[in-house]
């Protein structure tokens, strides 16, 4: 929904994060001092200081790793059960290096003071680390309710936006293939077929039905298999190939298309652009090519751009990038050369 935005969150304005660490570490070592009633520049206040610093800046880069490579794509059950399992794993692994960085500096400091840093570990040990456990153990568990409170309010915020998205797309969607010149050109289509070729006429009316309720049921839908998208495009392309006469030309060169899926009527979308800022003649066919590259879906066409283009609001593409980008956390690729124009959308498997 890059949005599971985990990874984004530890990774967002670095120099800023590294301000805030140094900050926080700053504010806990002067409350220390304050309950203490010692001063700031004690030596056990230096410390702490420094040691804080050191763990923070372990756990951002601890945090980068273990939640790295999530997919939004997963299930909300499959993906909150992976983020509490990596939590849980992260809790822990911070909990152990921030065991081995107090030892560290258990060691340092009876080294600046000549004294056995075995005795100091031992006397640490049995003196000194139930305190050690409280603090620590109450500052991992601030750091959950912190995660918690992050990923909540990011969770609210990505899905409210992809709802904003979807009906924008939905309310487009249903009005560009429901508007009366859509209607207009495709009865009369038919009606001419009817008195030419009963057979076309026959199979024009079940691809144009097939259309129409293929949009109307899963427009709303998050994801569609490939297979089932795939089906439904060969169906809207027919309508254009027998109205426009073959003038448009559709290859399909698509692998294992029901392992995939994919946000439903983007095809659609691509193809219709793609006939809409074209000419299309017997002599110079539209070419529309579909195929899979890698888990990539390439949907390219050679361009024969009209003199007088139509003029686009652009919310095809744009809102089809915005809800790849919500519900994937990937992005549309569109390239465009002198002679094709190619759009690359990641799968979801």
């Amino acid at each position: 929904m890059k949005t599971i935005t985990l990874q984004d969150f530890f990774l967002r304005k670095k120099a800023l994060l590294h301000l805030m660490i140094i900050i926080l570490s700053l504010i806990v070592t002067v409350l220390f001092s304050a309950f203490n009633k010692s001063s700031i520049f004690h030596e056990d206040q230096i410390s702490l200081f420094l040691l804080l610093l050191i763990q923070l800046e372990l756990f951002m880069s601890v945090a980068r790793m273990i939640f790295k490579d999530l997919d939004p794509g997963l299930t909300r059950y499959d993906l909150t059960k992976i983020v509490l399992l990596r939590f849980g794993l992260f809790l822990v692994i911070c909990f152990f290096i921030a065991l081995v960085i107090s030892i560290i500096f258990v060691c340092a400091r009876s080294l600046i003071h000549n004294t056995e840093p075995a005795g100091a570990i031992i006397n640490f040990f049995e003196e000194k680390f139930g305190e050690w456990l409280k603090g620590t153990v109450g500052g991992l568990l601030f750091g959950a309710a912190f995660f918690i409170f992050v990923q909540w309010q990011d969770a609210l915020k990505r899905e409210q936006k992809l709802r904003e998205e979807n009906l924008i797309f939905l309310n487009e969607t249903l009005k560009n293939q429901i508007n009366p010149h859509f209607l207009f050109n495709n009865l009369n289509t038919l009606s001419s077929l009817i008195g030419t070729s009963t057979e076309i006429a026959e199979s024009f009316i079940s691809r144009l039905s097939s259309v129409y309720r293929y949009i109307i049921e899963n427009s709303a839908k998050e994801k569609m298999l490939l297979s089932d998208e795939m089906e439904f495009i060969k169906d809207y392309v027919y309508l254009y190939q027998v109205r426009d006469q073959d003038k448009i030309r559709l290859d399909i060169s698509v692998k294992n298309p029901e392992i995939f899926f994919i946000l439903p009527v983007s095809l659609q979308i691509l193809v219709e652009n793609a006939i809409k800022h074209n000419i299309a003649t017997k002599n110079n066919p539209l070419n529309i090519s579909i195929y899979t590259e890698g888990e990539n879906i390439v949907v390219r066409n050679n361009l024969q751009k009209m003199a007088s283009q139509i003029k686009s609001t652009g919310i095809g593409l744009k809102n089809l990038s915005e809800r790849l980008r919500l519900f994937s956390g990937k992005k549309m690729i569109i390239e465009e050369t002198d002679n094709s124009f190619l759009v690359k959308i990641p799968l979801l498997k």
